[in-house]
């Protein structure tokens, strides 16, 4: 299996962020919690150089609400998700995440040995490997971090839609954000994933 190799080093951190991955408002919160370290994703990765390649590899997470499902969570995490009719009109971001590592899930079992590493339950990863089958699925191992000044900003009508990332009408402010895990923390995370993936 092809893999990068987790970093070793803290990189520096960018001043601000323009750009925006969407993402259901329960998984935000479980990524700055430090209760969730991955992200599941088809399509939007390719490989160059023998490395799996993603668009952008920071970038800020925009909480969504409109297809957030109970039945997708574990029990745990239903009575916490917040369903609506609509997406807000405003978002409040406090977090932003950096890819560390990015892996080809190689089976559908391998992410039941997993289970430990995310809040979904198990028709929602059936679901993401059903949706087309021929394409590969990848889990993200991110590095999540906590915003020194959380931003209330305008849910732009050009944020709507079927998109994954959102290009920002004004950059946010990101110095001073603090890691929700320590990096050896996130070795262990990388450690693990490798070992369950290479069975």
């Amino acid at each position: 299996m092809t893999r990068e190799s987790a970093e070793t080093v803290v990189a520096p951190q960018p001043d601000s962020l323009g750009v925006g991955l969407k993402e259901w408002s329960i998984v935000c919160t479980a990524l700055e919690q430090g209760q969730q370290a991955v992200l599941l994703r088809k399509g939007g990765i390719y490989e160059a150089a023998g490395e799996f390649e993603l668009e952008h590899r920071e970038f800020l997470l925009l909480p969504t609400y409109l297809h957030q499902k109970a039945e997708s969570v574990k029990p745990a995490w239903r009575n916490r998700i917040s369903i609506l009719p609509a997406e807000p009109e405003q978002l409040l971001v406090k977090s932003w995440a950096r890819v560390c590592q990015i892996f080809l899930v190689p089976r559908r079992a391998a992410l039941d040995k997993l289970d430990e590493l995310y809040l979904w339950d198990k028709p929602l990863l059936d679901m993401r490997f059903g949706y087309r089958p021929n394409s590969p699925l990848y889990l993200l191992l991110l590095e999540t971090f906590l915003l020194a000044r959380p931003m209330t900003i305008i849910n732009h009508p050009a944020y709507a839609g079927c998109k994954s990332w959102v290009p920002l009408h004004d950059a946010i402010d990101i110095h001073g954000s603090v890691p929700v895990m320590q990096p050896a923390r996130i070795q262990q995370l990388s450690g693990h994933i490798q070992e369950v993936f290479a069975v």
